[in-house]
C-alpha cells in the first residue's frame, strides 16, 4: 500500500511539472515574448497534430515497422553474442573492445553510408537500428551472466549439472533484470534510430515527414512529430516494464 502511494505521488509530481511547463510555454507564446515562427505554442502544436493525424499515423506505421524489426534482430544478436562471450573468455577479450568501439561512432555519420550502400528502402534503416540496440542488450546480459551466484553454480556442478543446465537454471533467470534494463534503453533507441535514418533518405516514415515539414517551415508540425516520438518511446518503455513484471513476478513480492 505504501509503495503504491509513493508511486502515485511521484507520478502526480511529474504530471504537475509537465503541466506547469506547458502553461509557461503557452503564456510566453501568447504574450508575444517568443515569436510563433521560432516556437509555436502548445495549442498550435495540438492543432497541427489533429489536422495531420491521419498522415502522422501512416508514417508512424512505417517507422514502427522498421523499429520493431531492427529491435528484434538486435535483441537476438545481442543475446547470442552475450551467451558466446560468456562461454568463451577469448571471444570476450576479442569482441568487447569492438562492441565499445561501435558506440563511439556517431549515428548520423553511419546513416549516410548505409543509405549509399543499401539504398533508400528499409534495409539501411533496420541495420542502423540493430547497431544502436544490440549494445545495451549485449552488455546488460553479459553483466547478468557474469554476476551469477558462484555458490549456486558450484552446488549444481556437484550434483552433476552441465553447462547448459547451469545456464538455463542459474545464469538466465539471474540476468533477466539486466536484460530488461537494457531493453528499456533499446526500445527508445530503436524509434530514434529509425527516425534519424529516415532523415537521410527514404520514402515514408516520421523522419521523412519531418524533413518535408521543415522545408515548408511548418514548425508546429515538427513539434507535433517530436511529441509523438516522445510519447511512443515512453509507451514502449512502459510496456517493457509491464512485461518485466509478468516475467519476474517474484520481484513484486520484495
Amino acid at each position: 500500500m505504501r509503495k503504491k502511494l509513493q508511486s502515485t505521488t511521484s507520478k502526480l509530481w511529474a504530471l504537475a511539472a509537465i503541466a506547469l511547463l506547458l502553461i509557461v510555454w503557452q503564456a510566453a507564446c501568447s504574450s508575444g515574448l517568443i515569436s510563433k515562427f521560432m516556437l509555436p505554442s502548445p495549442v498550435d502544436v495540438g492543432k497541427a497534430f489533429v489536422g495531420d493525424f491521419g498522415l502522422l499515423m501512416d508514417n508512424l506505421r512505417v517507422t514502427l515497422a522498421e523499429a520493431f524489426l531492427g529491435l528484434a534482430i538486435g535483441v537476438g544478436l545481442g543475446f547470442g553474442m552475450a551467451a558466446l562471450m560468456d562461454r568463451f573468455d577469448w571471444l570476450y577479450q576479442a569482441l568487447y573492445p569492438l562492441l565499445v568501439l561501435t558506440q563511439t561512432i556517431p549515428t548520423v555519420a553511419i546513416a549516410p553510408l548505409l543509405v549509399l550502400w543499401f539504398g533508400y528502402e528499409m534495409t539501411p534503416k533496420v541495420i542502423l537500428i540493430v547497431i544502436v540496440t544490440f549494445f545495451p542488450i549485449t552488455v546488460g546480459l553479459l553483466n547478468g551472466f557474469r554476476s551469477a551466484d558462484k555458490d549456486t553454480m558450484n552446488l549444481l556442478r556437484s550434483m552433476g549439472a552441465d553447462r547448459l543446465q547451469i545456464f538455463r537454471y542459474v545464469k538466465l533467470p539471474g540476468s533477466l533484470s539486466y536484460f530488461f534494463s537494457g531493453l528499456r534503453i533499446s526500445v527508445s533507441y530503436a524509434v530514434v534510430g529509425a527516425v534519424i535514418s529516415e532523415w537521410l533518405g527514404g520514402f515514408n516514415g516520421l523522419g521523412v515527414y519531418m524533413t518535408k515539414v521543415k522545408k515548408a517551415f511548418s514548425f508546429d508540425k515538427m513539434f507535433a512529430v517530436i511529441f509523438l516520438i516522445s510519447a511512443i518511446s515512453l509507451l514502449l518503455m512502459w510496456l517493457v516494464e509491464v512485461l518485466q513484471k509478468r516475467c519476474m513476478p517474484w520481484e513484486e513480492k520484495k
